[in-house]
């Protein structure tokens, strides 16, 4: 059913949400200065209220979370018992009630499960996307408008990516990291709020941008996300998760035992790379497309996006064993595409290595 930002002029929906406005990259320029905000269909809103709700949540998660104060943002991790990502949320509390934002494909599956682990403790989990709706952009395009502050906080999480959060791990080792130029904020508000939106908008009083241009700036920040980093065999080690999602030094939760035992004395067994995808200006590969090395398959693509600056770009995962020099090929269903691979997570992470620094390849004009 068509959300309330179908009724803006331009605007191309799916169910996922407001796709774009038909200048996906004029959107994107917009988005990252802060001229744009973005509607976030995609996301969902847990609530979790209730007095154990930090010690519980600390106690499932890979995140430290005993001590956040009201107003500070974080993300954490549910883990299988062997470290695999199952899970992954932001995090806001505000006081009285820990905010969770999830995609919305996870929200359910994320919620069943935190309901399962209630025990008999004061915490009540809840979906609160009828009640909440999320937009994005930078934390200056954000103050325009009125975040929910049901408890007196407004509820505006800040993206901690690239920086490595206490108890976290850089794997990255570009200097500077791209992630660095990306100032990312999402705000929850309420239906009201998401509906004066959209009127702004569709008056021509608010600019707004769609999912395509988010997930173009979040992938060129090398920024993994749930819906398209991870599978069943996703370890955080191999998105550089433990940046800022998983917490090294916390006491016991599941999961726990790989996430030390690779970080401390092995090597994830994959490994994410960024990729500037050449011939490729009509096609973009999907999610799933096979990343090649000679004849043999050794990675998937995870997201793909056309880049303002850069052109085509994609993340993927491959074999943590591949050169750091490869040249790889891209199967679609469209045809192939040469990609020049930039490391981000290195063959050598694990085992606490010294990892070599490595430059960046130049960015090319849009």
């Amino acid at each position: 059913m068509p959300g309330p930002f179908a009724r803006v002029p331009g605007a191309v929906t799916d169910e996922s949400g407001l796709r774009h406005l038909g200048n996906p990259l004029g959107e994107q320029r917009a988005l990252a200065g802060g001229g744009a905000v973005a509607p976030l269909g995609d996301r969902a809103v847990l609530a979790v209220p209730g007095e154990d709700r930090l010690s519980w949540l600390d106690s499932l998660t890979s995140q430290a979370l005993t001590l956040l104060v009201p107003g500070e943002s974080t993300e954490l991790l549910v883990l299988d018992p062997h470290g695999h990502v199952e899970h992954a949320a932001s995090v806001l509390d505000d006081g009285e009630t820990t905010w969770l934002i999830t995609d919305r494909g996870d929200a359910g599956g994320l919620l069943s499960w935190l309901r399962k682990m209630r025990f008999r403790l004061r915490v009540n989990p809840r979906d609160a996307s009828e009640e909440y709706a999320v937009i994005g952009g930078t934390p200056t395009a954000l103050a325009a408008l009125t975040p929910a502050a049901p408890d007196g906080v407004p509820l505006v999480w800040t993206d901690p990516w690239p920086h490595v959060s206490v108890g976290g791990y850089a794997y990255a080792a570009a200097e500077p990291h791209p992630g660095a130029e990306r100032n990312w904020a999402e705000a929850i508000v309420s239906r009201a709020e998401e509906e004066r939106i959209a009127d702004a908008a569709a008056s021509g009083g608010l600019a707004l941008a769609g999912l395509v241009a988010v997930d173009a700036l979040r992938i060129a920040a090398w920024r993994p996300r749930w819906a398209n980093e991870v599978d069943d065999r996703a370890l955080p080690h191999e998105l550089d998760w433990l940046r800022t999602a998983v917490h090294l030094e916390k006491g016991c939760y599941r999961g726990q035992e790989t996430v030390a035992k690779v970080h401390n004395l092995g090597h994830p067994p994959r490994r994410i790379v960024a990729l500037q995808l050449d011939g490729s200006d009509s096609v973009l590969p999907s999610r799933g497309d096979e990343v090649l090395l000679g004849e043999s398959a050794v990675g998937v693509i995870t997201s793909a996006a056309r880049h303002f600056e850069e052109g085509p770009i994609a993340l993927a995962v491959v074999r943590r064993g591949t050169a750091v020099d490869a040249e790889f090929i891209v199967r679609t269903e469209e045809g192939e595409i040469v990609a020049a691979q930039e490391v981000i997570v290195p063959p050598e992470a694990g085992a606490t290595a010294n990892i070599p620094r490595l430059p960046r390849l130049g960015r090319r004009s849009g």
